[in-house]
Parts: structure tokens; sequence; C-alpha cells
């Protein structure tokens, strides 16, 4: 069996999924998490920033097989979705299982300056504006293809009859926005997407890890 580690900050965020599917495939792996405070550029340890200099392309995570790094969080998690067994049951249920993450990457593209915003100490008026402007309808629209994408599943699933690796880069961002309050539990779409999340979250290949993992906004 190949010798993996994992290499990324102390939070879920892009690594969450690869570490989702280790546990679902029984693989042991390094998980090596480095401290938050390196998230941030102008304070980064100059420990962080001579192993950043080491990375294929300057970013984390990274995962290395046997001494091979593997950059960009969507082509780890496909990797390892192919690996064991998580990436679709054809070649059209991959592409689709493909697509829906894509879609979640453009959606990201909002939600990052909403964070930025918050945590920058910007005005409150002008996280608002964000948050209600630039954010608020990017994530209806994300919330109106996977309501829909459900209804259409003839499983619990978004690709297929079983679980593929959107499942988990979805499930992982919901329950996400769950900390932070972005899901209403009066909402019906909200709380529709609240109890796929706790689904897949309730496998009992998932359970225990996500029961005694560290405790994350993000």
């Amino acid at each position: 069996m190949p010798s993996y580690k994992l290499t990324y900050f102390d939070i879920r965020a892009f690594a969450e999924p690869a570490r989702l599917l280790f546990h679902l495939g029984g693989v042991p792996y390094e998980d090596v998490r480095m401290p938050t405070d390196d998230i941030v550029p102008g304070i980064q340890s100059d420990a962080f920033l001579a192993l950043k200099d080491k990375t294929p392309f300057g970013r984390f995570p990274v995962l290395s097989i046997d001494g091979f790094d593997l950059a960009q969080s969507t082509a780890i998690h496909r990797y390892l979705a192919r690996k064991f067994g998580y990436a679709g049951k054809s070649p059209e249920d991959e592409a689709f299982a493909d697509s829906i993450v894509d879609q979640v990457k453009e959606y990201l593209e909002s939600f990052r300056p909403l964070l930025y915003a918050q945590k920058s100490g910007k005005p409150e008026e002008e996280v608002k504006r964000i948050h209600d402007e630039v954010y608020i309808p990017v994530k209806n629209l994300l919330f109106k293809i996977l309501t829909r994408i459900l209804k259409e599943s003839k499983s619990e699933y978004l690709v297929g009859d079983g679980l593929t690796w959107a499942d988990l880069v979805v499930a992982d961002h919901l329950y996400s926005l769950t900390n932070i309050k972005e899901l209403d539990p009066e909402d019906p779409i909200h709380l529709n997407l609240k109890k796929y999340q706790e689904r897949i979250f309730n496998l009992p290949e998932l359970k225990d890890y996500i029961e005694t993992r560290p405790k994350r906004d993000l």
C-alpha cells in the first residue's frame, strides 16, 4: 500500500474531502496540520514559507504519495476518489460528479470575498453589502441547483445510485454554512439540504471520525 501524507492547515476547508475519503476507504494516512496563523500573508512563519517554496505550486493542500507531491485540492480529491471507488460508477457519473464540484468552485469565488471581508475587519456596512449583493444570489443559485439534482435523483446521493466525492464536497460545505449561520432552519430548501448533509455525515464509515475530529467552523 502506498504511504500517504496530507499537508494542510488546522481547518477543514479544502482538505476535508480528502480526509473523508481516507476514512471512507479505510486507508491510513499522515494528517499534517499547520498553524492557522500561517494562512494570513504578512504574519506567516519562516518555517511555513520555506515549506511553501517546496510545494509544486506554492499552495496547500499537498498530498504526498510515496514522495510524489500532488497539489490542488480538486485534483487530490478526484485522485483519491478514483483510487478508493468514489469517483462514479460510469464515465458519465464521473463527469457529472466533476461538474457538480466545478459548480461549487464557481460559487466559492463569491463566498471567499465575504469571508475575507469579515476577517479583515471591514466596516459592518461593507460586509453586509458583500453578503447581500455578492454572496446571497450565488448561494441561492447553488441551493436551487442542488435541490433540483437531489429531487431528480433516484437515490439519496447527487450522482447515480451511490456516494461520490461530490457528496463529500457539498456536504462538508453545507456543514460549514450551518456553523456560520448561513443555513436557515425555517427555510424548507435549507432544511432539506441540511438533512441531506446529515445523512452523509451519519454514514458508518464517517461517523466516528466526524464526531472526534477537531471542531472547526470552516
